[in-house]
């Protein structure tokens, strides 16, 4: 099941523009809940191209490439209830706190993103109360009704990492990231590890903190809730086949996770 949040109106998004909150499997059944904060690389139409040429915009500086499939098939996998932001970090960082210079980026890796160099103070806070606001809200919501109603909860932020960097190669097919969770992350590692072709990154090529995520310390630290980051190389997800191969090789993973923390009482 299907739908679309769009978490209130503002000059910023136009009738043409689509809500920034996507949902898939509402009454999904799994105790986890995805979400995907770089899901999509829109731009509100008021924006324009923020001065950047198309390619810029399929790039990792946009979005992050592959995660979308990978999210949207695990979410059917599992039965998962998924909740996912559609536009592009470059308009507004939805894992950033609001008040931190990379939350609406100057620049980004070494491109210049010209219709944020100038922004005001008030145009600022209206692409955070468009886009920023509406997406945690609903996470929120979500996660207070789960609560409330005594279902298991644990919390998986999907990501996915350019395989190089500033020059820098990246030699890992995916990393956890947690930072205060001694719960789910060591399992989660455990796991991966034991898949003999993978090269597992532990708070590998990230780690989380409160400086520089939101999602997880927000929802999942100050709640209390299991939770892990996930980053998946974005080679291994630009094209559709290997979307879908992750996705079902997460799910295995994620199905014996659970299974192992029901036995552990853990959920």
């Amino acid at each position: 099941m299907a739908s679309d949040n769009a978490g209130g109106s503002s000059l910023l998004l136009s009738q043409q523009d689509v809500p920034p909150v996507h949902e898939d499997n509402t009454l999904g059944a799994s105790p986890f809940l995805l979400t995907s904060d770089h899901y999509g690389r829109l731009i509100p139409a008021t924006l324009g191209d923020l001065g950047l040429a198309a390619s810029e915009m399929t790039r990792h500086i946009a979005w992050d490439v592959g995660i979308a499939g990978v999210a949207d098939a695990l979410s059917k996998h599992l039965g998962a209830h998924l909740i996912a932001q559609r536009y592009s970090r470059l308009v507004i960082d939805c894992n950033r706190p609001p008040d931190v210079p990379s939350s609406i980026p100057r620049i980004s890796e070494a491109t210049v993103i010209p219709g944020n160099e100038a922004i005001t103070r008030e145009a600022a806070q209206t692409r955070k109360q468009t886009i920023f606001d509406p997406y945690h809200r609903r996470i929120a919501e979500v996660i207070e009704t789960r609560l409330r109603n005594s279902i298991p909860t644990v919390l998986v932020s999907l990501h996915s990492f350019t395989p190089v960097y500033a020059g820098i190669i990246r030699p890992w097919h995916i990393g956890t990231l947690y930072h205060r969770d001694t719960r789910l992350p060591p399992l989660l590692l455990k796991m991966l590890r034991a898949e003999a072709d993978l090269v597992v990154g532990d708070n590998e090529p990230y780690a989380v903190s409160d400086e520089t995520d939101y999602t997880i310390p927000v929802h999942g630290e100050a709640r209390g809730l299991m939770n892990t980051g996930i980053e998946i190389r974005q080679d291994l997800i630009t094209e559709p086949s290997g979307q879908m191969e992750w996705a079902d090789r997460l799910a295995r993973i994620f199905g014996e996770i659970e299974i192992a923390m029901r036995a552990q009482g853990l959920i």
